[in-house]
């Protein structure tokens, strides 16, 4: 198999075998664990993955509200697909928009009654599911390794913190 190397013309630093099982792992679960927690999410509270954490991160906030941008950081997901998500929630009256009462160009998102109903609903399973898959699979030393280098890669791919 020949791989362009890119415009450099360098040879490219290849993962050797230990690099390569890891990698390959953690692509593995980067595919194949949003579908299992999407599956289980769609099977007892017709809600995805994504629009989960839309609602759980509003859950958590003062007054269940929460400025799109912040909300879309948190989500780990882009403020376009925020806002058709959102759109969609709001369709189902989980949530609605208003103006940030602070900066009228920003908009809140707001968690309603319905949406907290549904949230709370789901979570019991979800937490169990999330449980069952990850954090019970793992020594608590394992997960405590796994925060610190997922946060990171994070902190490489987009300057994320906590």
């Amino acid at each position: 198999m020949t791989i362009d190397a890119g415009a450099s013309g360098s040879d490219p630093q290849w993962l050797n075998d230990d690099e390569r099982h890891a990698w390959l792992a953690l692509t593995g679960l980067l595919v194949r664990l949003p579908g299992a927690l999407d599956a289980q999410l769609e099977r007892d509270s017709d809600l995805h993955f994504f629009e989960y954490m839309v609602l759980a991160m509003l859950a958590e906030q003062d007054g269940n509200e929460l400025q799109m941008s912040k909300l879309a950081a948190l989500t780990n997901g882009s403020l376009s697909r925020l806002s058709h998500v959102v759109r969609r929630l709001e369709r189902q009256n989980l949530v609605r928009r208003t103006p940030c009462p602070q900066d009228r160009r920003a908009t809140h998102a707001v968690l309603t009654d319905d949406g907290l109903a549904r949230v709370e609903a789901a979570a019991p399973g979800h937490v169990a599911h999330a449980r069952a898959l990850v954090v019970d699979a793992v020594a608590p030393e394992d997960l405590a390794a796994f925060e610190r280098v997922a946060a990171t890669i994070l902190d490489r791919v987009d300057g994320w913190h906590p």
